[in-house]
C-alpha cells in the first residue's frame, strides 16, 4: 500500500481525497517508479480544484510530473534503481500521475535523470523548467543572442517565468521581468537575474498594430492582450516564444509585426515534445541553471498541503515552484 491523492467526480464536482492505494490499482505501464518528488503546476491546480477541464479519466491521481527511482521495469532501457524524470504525455490528465508514492507509466514517457541533477533539483525544474528551456532553445534557433538586446519574460514570477529569468540571465542575456505584483515579487526576480522589473499594467493597454520597438525577444506565458502588446513592441528581426494562456486564449493582434518587422512567433509545447528534444533540453538545464536557483524560487510541501496549494496557484498567489516531497 502507498499514499496518494485521488480525484473523483461526485455529482459533477471534483473531490480530492488522501487515500491508500495498492500496487494492483496502478494503471498499465512498463515501468513502476518510487516517486521522490512531484510538483504543482498551473495545470495541476486546475485539475485538483476542478476549475479547468483537465481530467479526462476518473478516478485519477493528478500530477503532471515527477522524479524518482525505478522499482520494476519491463523496458530494457530502464533497470531497477535507475533515477528517472517524467513530464507531460497526458500524465496527470488521462493517466495516473505524480501525486502518489508510486507511479506506473510507459517507458517511452521517461527520461533518465541528467548527470548533475538529483531528484529534488529535477522537480525544482519540472514541467515548468522544461518548458522554459524549450522557449530559450526557440529564441536561440531564431538567432537571438545576448548581443541582440533586452529579452522580456511575462508572468515572470510563475514557474515557467521564474525559470526563464534564471536561465536567460545565466546565459548572459539582459532580462526584463513582467509581473503583476512588482513590489512583492521584485526582490526574488532580481535575485534570479532580472535586470529590471516591469509592471504588468504597462502591457495591458490595447495594442496598436505597431508600437515603439523595445524588446529583442520575449518569452510569453500569458497570451491574449499581453502577447498582442509585446508583439507590437518587438525589435525588427526579433522573436517571441509563446507557451502559456494564463491571460486568455485570444490574440487581438495584426499581421503588421510579422510582415513589416520580420518578427517570429514560435509556439512551444512540452507535453508531446519528442524524446530527443527533451533530452537536449534537460542536458542544457543541468548545465545552465545556477546553484542558487534551487533555493531562491522553490517552496517544499507535503502531500497533505497539495489541495490548498492547488487553490493558491489558480488564484495567482504562488511565486516560483512548489515541490511535493514524499
Amino acid at each position: 500500500m502507498f499514499k496518494a491523492l485521488l480525484l473523483e467526480n461526485q455529482a459533477g464536482k471534483t473531490v480530492a481525497t488522501l487515500t491508500q492505494l495498492a500496487e494492483s490499482q496502478l494503471p498499465a505501464g512498463e515501468v513502476r517508479v518510487s516517486v521522490a518528488y512531484s510538483s504543482i503546476n498551473y495545470k495541476d491546480g486546475l485539475a485538483i480544484t476542478g476549475k479547468g477541464k483537465i481530467v479526462r479519466q476518473w478516478p485519477l491521481v493528478p500530477g503532471i510530473d515527477f522524479a524518482g527511482t525505478v522499482l520494476e521495469s519491463a523496458d530494457s532501457r530502464y533497470q531497477v534503481g535507475d533515477k528517472v524524470v517524467l513530464t507531460g504525455w497526458g500524465v496527470g490528465e488521462s493517466h495516473w500521475g505524480g501525486m502518489a508514492e508510486q507511479a506506473r507509466v510507459k517507458g517511452d514517457w521517461l527520461v533518465p535523470l541528467p548527470a548533475g541533477l538529483d531528484e529534488r533539483q529535477a522537480m525544482c525544474i519540472g514541467t515548468a523548467g522544461l518548458t522554459a528551456m524549450l522557449c530559450v532553445l526557440a529564441l536561440e534557433e531564431a538567432g537571438i543572442t545576448p548581443e541582440s538586446g533586452e529579452v522580456l519574460v511575462t508572468g515572470a514570477a510563475g514557474g515557467v517565468g521564474s525559470t526563464s529569468v534564471a536561465l536567460l540571465a545565466a546565459l548572459g542575456y539582459q532580462v526584463a521581468a513582467l509581473t503583476g505584483r512588482p513590489q512583492e515579487q521584485g526582490a526574488m526576480l532580481t535575485a534570479l537575474g532580472a535586470s529590471r522589473i516591469v509592471p504588468r499594467s504597462e502591457l495591458l493597454q490595447p495594442a496598436k498594430p505597431l508600437e515603439q520597438q523595445q524588446w529583442a525577444a520575449a518569452i510569453d506565458t500569458v497570451g491574449s492582450q499581453v502577447l498582442a502588446k509585446l508583439l507590437a513592441q518587438i525589435n525588427y528581426g526579433g522573436a517571441v516564444a509563446a507557451c502559456g494562456l494564463a491571460g486568455g486564449i485570444d490574440l487581438p493582434t495584426s499581421v503588421m509585426p510579422f510582415i513589416l518587422r520580420n518578427v517570429r512567433l514560435q509556439g512551444v509545447d512540452s507535453v508531446m515534445c519528442p524524446l530527443a528534444r527533451r533530452q537536449l533540453a534537460w542536458q542544457r538545464l543541468a548545465q545552465a541553471l545556477p546553484a542558487h536557483f534551487f533555493a531562491l524560487a522553490v517552496t517544499e510541501i507535503g502531500l497533505e498541503q497539495v489541495v490548498s496549494a492547488a487553490t493558491a496557484i489558480t488564484e495567482g498567489q504562488v511565486a516560483g515552484r512548489i515541490l511535493v516531497k514524499f
